[in-house]
């Protein structure tokens, strides 16, 4: 067994998941400001601590990523973040793109950004106590898109960005996530899915990424969120799973799956329920942010007072999600 194929499995076995509290620094401000707290790098580090010091918190959490910010910070122990979740058992992982910008030609399209000096940031990163990394796409529903190119562009960068990660040492989770903003159908964000997915492996074929040293994070299949018509839970979990058996090889460990602004339960509902069908080639696990985390801030609101009551709010959605697996 190779070293990333070690680092990935250990991120997807025994019921855990990954913790992604990787917010940048203008999203992690706005949430903070929204439930009144003051935006200062200060605010951040105390909230991402409350995050990382929560109770037994490595029993249902195997990685957390982090933001570039949080993982040279330090917790009020002296311990980096990096240090102090390598004490726990909790792999440390860091969010690497520098964000998704407007696709030349095509502005109401994103591609990822971040690939100029990646292999220097990961051997830095390294260096620090990572051991794995995260990069996203988003590929948006609407009328004529997405368009072939957007599709093409980001995999392609999801591609380069996984080689780099694996010549450098860190297990990359590979993330292309098919927005649910919209009303399309559930079969509409299945046909969509199923695409970019299968332009991704062939994509990590082409550059001869090691498919048993990566993590894949897609998106759950599910109808836009403003569409008249939800789909059940088991129709979910079917399509979801229907779509991962007709794209993922067979050879990744396995996939953990991002929330993408559903709500924590129906998040949880949705992974659990894909446990209970035919047995499939790879662990499936979440890579919640907002699922995990939402409950616990909005419990916070920066009072000291609410801090265990925050950390419980945590610990209880993450304790949820490793139930249903």
């Amino acid at each position: 067994m190779s070293a990333l194929n070690k680092i990935a499995r250990t991120l997807v076995s025994n019921r855990r998941g990954i913790l992604a509290a990787d917010e940048s620094i203008g999203t992690m401000s706005s949430r903070l400001e929204s439930v009144g707290v003051e935006a200062t790098e200060e605010n951040r580090r105390i909230y991402r601590e409350l995050i990382v010091t929560t109770p037994r918190l490595s029993e249902s959490v195997s990685g957390v990523i982090l933001a570039d910010e949080t993982f040279h910070q330090k917790l009020s122990n002296g311990r980096t973040f990096p240090e102090y979740l390598d004490d726990l058992g909790i792999l440390a992982g860091i969010k690497v793109d520098t964000g998704a910008k407007p696709l030349a030609g095509a502005l109401e399209e994103k591609i990822t950004e971040g690939l100029d000096g990646l292999r220097e940031r990961v051997k830095e990163y390294v260096r620090l106590g990572g051991t794995f990394a995260k990069w996203r796409a988003v590929i948006t529903i609407g009328d004529n898109v997405p368009s072939a190119r957007a599709v093409r562009a980001n995999v392609h960068a999801l591609a380069r960005y996984a080689g780099l990660c694996q010549e450098g040492g860190l297990v990359p989770i590979v993330e292309p996530e098919v927005l649910m903003d919209g009303s399309h159908s559930l079969a509409k964000c299945q046909e969509v899915t199923t695409a970019v997915l299968a332009e991704l492996f062939e994509e990590l074929d082409l550059l001869q990424v090691e498919l048993d040293g990566i993590v894949l994070k897609p998106n759950m299949v599910v109808a836009g969120s403003s569409s008249p018509e939800q789909p059940t839970v088991a129709e979910v979990a079917s399509a979801t799973v229907e779509t991962l058996r007709a794209t993922v090889p067979a050879s990744v460990p396995g996939i953990a799956f991002l929330s993408g602004g559903q709500k924590p339960e129906v998040a949880t509902e949705h992974l659990g329920a894909m446990q209970h069908l035919d047995p499939l080639p790879w662990e499936l696990t979440y890579s919640f942010g907002r699922a995990l985390v939402g409950p616990a801030l909005e419990t916070w609101r920066g009072e000291e007072s609410n801090r265990a009551a925050a950390q419980k709010a945590l610990s209880d959605r993450a304790v949820a999600n490793a139930a249903a697996r």
